[in-house]
């Protein structure tokens, strides 16, 4: 008995080494190269300005020659990156085309210079992940390691790219499966993400943290508390709104009869157009007006309206459809952000920041089914102060929105209903829905009831008609 123990203990000991070493050494590199990414993302905005005209003229052409990029190179390179990932893990053990990296780099890079409507923790994510598969492929190791590895590499791109080492730890092993957790990873992607967040600021990457506490009384009220279910069952609407958006737009654009790079130019000449009409504030990164509506400043949040939120959605659904390389993460903190400001307008003007911290993280936890990642961001970004409320909202509005999810290749594990009957295991995508069987029955004895009821009714009323 006493050996068995010892053997076991043993055992857990090298493969706790082994994890430990292999994902601080995977989290350096990743760290590494996505703050080469983000400096030079930095760069090409601020070269924006050189241009003798509006930088945003160019975004027909930028769509074009990412289209052309992307097909030529790396068709995985395709779209806003974590999805190809969480494909990736799921039917290729985590195995990824090397010239993901570059061609990721490049479009994403050139996307947002031209001012698509997109983020970079998605190219953080897929190019960490590409990194994780090129080390594991390069030292020949096995597919389980190299899935895990990869997955180590989600982890530390999100942790680089946003600051939030142990969201991001947590992003990375609850967004490929709906419901679950896998365990077995959390070690080496918490190691993985610290590595990667302690490069990056040895490396002088700067983050932005909003901690509440200084100007927001949050503290616990029945009435603020009812207002927060009544935002996070918004949120939940608004994330399902995001989720439909992006998705049709690209179905629509892939169905038009024309070429990808005419498709592209078309696209992009589009979003010209509405920018000249709306203004810049929803092409880009968008990360001035995300710190405006969390701003405790009124004068800064003036330019943010009911319908900004709906705005950023087209705007980011016809980047992806036409064709942009980016992120999806970003654009939905902004949508998050703004849709939380506006709801905090309407319904509790003395706490318009916090429902904006709230949409923030809300928004982020039903469109990617990350609530606990959300959660833990919430922490991360605004202080302890607001998270019992982000909980609240982070797990109602994932719960409304539905099995649905901007990563479409995600796996269900669970069933958000016990009234719906689905297939567990199957892709997001592919997920039929109906109800119950003993749910129709109940549906089918009330409605038996209701014609019941109004046949009595018209009984009556001819009986009293004859009288």
């Amino acid at each position: 008995m006493i050996q068995k123990h010892i053997t076991e203990q043993t055992a857990i000991f090298f493969s706790v080494v082994k994890w430990v070493f292999l994902s601080s050494l995977i989290g350096i590199l990743i760290g590494a190269v996505v703050t080469g990414f983000l400096n030079i993302l930095k760069y090409a905005e601020e070269s924006q300005g050189i241009l003798p005209f509006e930088y945003y003229y160019t975004l027909p052409f930028a769509l074009v020659l990412t289209v052309w990029l992307v097909k030529t190179f790396a068709p995985t390179a395709e779209g806003h990156g974590t999805e190809k990932v969480i494909s990736a893990i799921h039917k290729h053990n985590g195995k990824i085309d090397i010239k993901v990296i570059p061609v990721k780099l490049l479009a994403t890079v050139v996307s947002i210079f031209g001012g698509a409507s997109v983020g970079k923790e998605g190219p953080g994510a897929q190019i960490g992940a590409g990194v994780a598969s090129l080390f594991s492929t390069t030292f020949k190791f096995s597919a389980h390691d190299r899935k895990k590895l990869v997955i180590c590499g989600i982890s530390a791109g999100f942790a680089t790219v946003f600051g939030t080492p142990i969201a991001g730890a947590i992003f990375g092993v609850e967004v490929l499966v709906i419901g679950l957790i896998m365990y077995d990873v959390l070690l080496p992607s918490f190691i993985a993400g610290f590595a990667a967040f302690t490069t990056a600021q040895f490396l002088g990457i700067q983050y932005t943290y909003y901690d509440l506490h200084f100007f927001q009384d949050v503290s616990l009220d029945l009435v603020l508390i009812f207002k927060v279910i009544l935002g996070a069952l918004f949120f939940g609407f608004v994330s399902d709104i995001v989720i439909t958006s992006v998705s049709k737009t690209s179905k629509y654009i892939k169905k038009i009869d024309a070429h990808d790079y005419t498709k592209a130019f078309f696209g992009g000449v589009i979003i010209v157009i509405l920018t000249l009409i709306f203004g810049e504030s929803y092409i880009g990164l968008g990360l001035d007006t995300i710190s405006d509506a969390l701003s405790p400043n009124p004068l800064l949040s003036e330019d943010i309206h009911w319908y900004t939120f709906i705005l950023k959605t087209l705007f980011t659904s016809l980047s992806l459809g036409a064709g942009g390389s980016g992120g999806i993460i970003t654009p939905i903190f902004y949508i998050g952000a703004t849709s939380g400001h506006a709801l905090g307008t309407l319904i509790s003007p003395e706490h318009i920041t916090l429902f904006a911290a709230l949409g923030f993280v809300s928004v982020l936890s039903a469109t990617t089914n990350t609530p606990i990642a959300s959660t833990i961001m919430t922490v991360e970004l605004f202080g302890i102060d607001i998270a019992h409320y982000a909980a609240l909202s982070a797990i109602i509005s994932f719960l409304i929105s539905g099995h649905r999810s901007i990563f479409s290749s995600q796996i269900l594990a669970m069933k958000k209903s016990e009234m719906l009957s689905m297939k567990i295991g199957e892709e997001v995508e592919n997920i039929n829905i109906s109800l119950e069987d003993h749910e129709i029955n109940k549906i089918k004895k009330i409605k038996k009831r209701l014609q019941e009821k109004r046949k009595n009714l018209k009984d009556k009323k001819k009986r009293k008609k004859e009288q």
